[in-house]
This record gives structure tokens, C-alpha cells and sequence, in this order.
């Protein structure tokens, strides 16, 4: 499996968890599948690899497309209390929608998201399954990178500009083919898709300051040296961190990308399933060949 994945996941520019790991994520998330399911979406896992970093492709040309990666969690605090109701309708009578916009819709999107997969499963549009079923993968990943639920997204408030990409594409293309166990249990059909990921986006908000922490006090340690290298990428030469920088930090951090995409994957799968389920279970060998 690795092997064949590592086929698929060649690096490219980014946005957000990079494009290496969203195509992981996807292709992962599809061995999760139940029987019913899992021929479908194994005969299709190219597509879903390849298309899942669609929604980042869209930001290019749709001014609308960047607050369905992201939350700003922590604009919406107050003495540690969270002042953001979870639900869209109690959040614009909160604050305005162009506020939420502006700080980002991503859990309120993946529901937009599943509820157009879920009609296209009952109307058994085969491509209507694929595309919403790579699109919701990516948000689904964006939700549970650290940086995406903060409003220092790219350390630009802690002069630590480039960590974005560092902690969600550097460190998965250096290390998640080769290190990460992705032997990872069974979809589970979700009660609360709404309440479910909230609960993601809480754990990756938490997770923020710990990811901008390490990374200044190891960068302080080593006064700046041995930090950045130039590598050849697409006919020219780009500034990336170097290898041995990036498994100091990927080391101090302690399994936490690994945790993250693990429960990206999973997730993915289980918003899959959930909702094929609550479209009533449609029978997808009637559409594996359909056009």
C-alpha cells in the first residue's frame, strides 16, 4: 500500500495540509470503507487521491473558496471562553456572516459538503459521489491542522513566517510514507457529523500554541543556522527547511502530525459513510460503471 501511495503523492505547492498529505489522507481513508462500500471507492481511489486538492486549486479563481479551509478560533474567545455558538444560524445572530467569513467557515462548510454527498449517494450520481466525496476529504483535513483553527496561521504574529507549510506539508512529505501507521480502525457511523467536528477543530485550536512553541524554541537554540536549505522544485530552486531541522522539530513535536492525520483519515471515512448510511445505503456496484 505504501508503496503503490507513494505513486500517487508527488509534492506540489500548497495551501494547506499540502498536497502530499491531503492525496494520503484520501487514498488512506478508503481502506476504512465497509464491504458495501469499499469496491466503489477502491476503484475510484485515483480519483480521490488526485482530486482531493481540488478545493485548494478553487482558491486560485474563487474569492469565496479561502474561509472554507479555516476557523479563527481564538478571535472568537474571551477569557478562554469560546463567545461562538456551533450553530450558523445562532453564530450570524452572534456576530455578522461577513465576520464569519472572514474568520473562516470550515465546519459549517463540511456539513454544506456532506449534505451534497448524501444527495448524491440517494440519487446514486457517480460523479456527483466523487467529487463531493474528495472535496469534503480536504476540509475534513484542513479542520484538523492546528494552524488552520488560529488567527496566527502562518506565525506571522510571532515572526515565524513559513510554519504553515512547514508542520502540514514539509513534515508529512519528509516522513508520512515512510514512518506513520496508517493500520487505523474501521469508519463508524457519526451521530452528530456537526458535533464531531467541532470537537476536531477544538483539539486542533488546542494544539496551536504547542506547534508555534516548539518551533521558536528550537529555531532560538540553533540562532538561525542550519535552519533553511535550497531545493530544486518544478525548474527552481526554493528556500525549505533542511532535513535534519525538519525531524528535529517533527521529533519534539512527538507523534502529533502523525496523531492528526491518522484522525484526518479516519474522519474522512467516517463522514463517508455516514453519509452513504443516511442516504439509505444505496447499492454502489449498480453505479461502479455508471457514466
Amino acid at each position: 500500500m505504501v508503496l503503490l501511495s507513494l505513486l500517487f503523492f508527488l509534492p506540489a505547492g500548497t495551501f494547506s495540509w499540502g498536497f502530499f498529505a491531503h492525496r494520503f489522507i484520501n487514498f488512506h481513508a478508503v481502506f476504512l470503507l465497509p464491504r458495501e462500500m469499499l469496491a466503489f471507492y477502491k476503484s475510484n481511489i485515483q480519483y480521490l487521491s488526485e482530486h482531493s486538492v481540488d478545493p485548494d486549486k478553487r482558491r486560485y479563481i474563487l474569492p469565496e473558496e479561502a474561509p472554507r479551509h479555516y476557523i479563527d478560533l481564538d478571535h472568537f474567545k474571551q477569557s478562554d471562553s469560546l463567545l461562538l455558538s456551533s450553530n450558523w444560524d445562532k453564530a450570524i445572530e452572534q456576530f455578522s456572516a461577513d465576520t464569519l467569513r472572514v474568520h473562516g467557515i470550515v465546519p459549517w462548510w463540511i456539513q454544506i459538503v456532506k449534505a451534497n454527498l448524501t444527495k448524491a449517494f440517494a440519487e446514486k450520481d457517480r460523479n456527483a459521489i466523487l467529487k463531493y466525496s474528495a472535496d469534503i476529504g480536504h476540509y475534513i483535513g484542513d479542520a484538523h491542522v492546528p494552524l488552520h483553527a488560529s488567527s496566527n496561521h502562518n506565525g506571522q504574529l510571532t515572526n515565524q513566517l513559513g510554519i504553515h507549510g512547514f508542520w502540514e506539508s514539509r513534515l508529512p512529505e519528509l516522513f508520512a510514507a515512510a514512518q506513520y501507521d496508517m493500520l487505523i480502525d474501521k469508519a463508524i457511523y457519526l451521530k452528530d457529523p456537526l458535533a464531531f467536528i467541532w470537537g476536531r477543530i477544538h483539539q486542533s485550536a488546542a494544539a496551536a500554541d504547542t506547534v508555534l512553541t516548539i518551533e521558536k524554541k528550537l529555531s532560538d537554540a540553533m540562532n538561525g543556522q542550519y535552519i533553511f536549505s535550497y531545493e530544486k522544485r518544478n525548474g527552481k530552486y526554493e528556500r525549505i527547511y533542511t532535513v535534519a531541522y525538519a525531524t528535529r522539530y517533527h521529533n519534539a513535536l512527538k507523534g502529533m502530525v502523525e496523531r492528526r492525520m491518522r484522525a484526518s483519515t479516519h474522519a474522512v471515512a467516517s463522514f463517508w459513510y455516514t453519509a452513504w448510511v443516511d442516504a439509505g445505503q444505496p447499492n454502489l456496484s449498480e453505479i461502479s460503471h455508471s457514466k
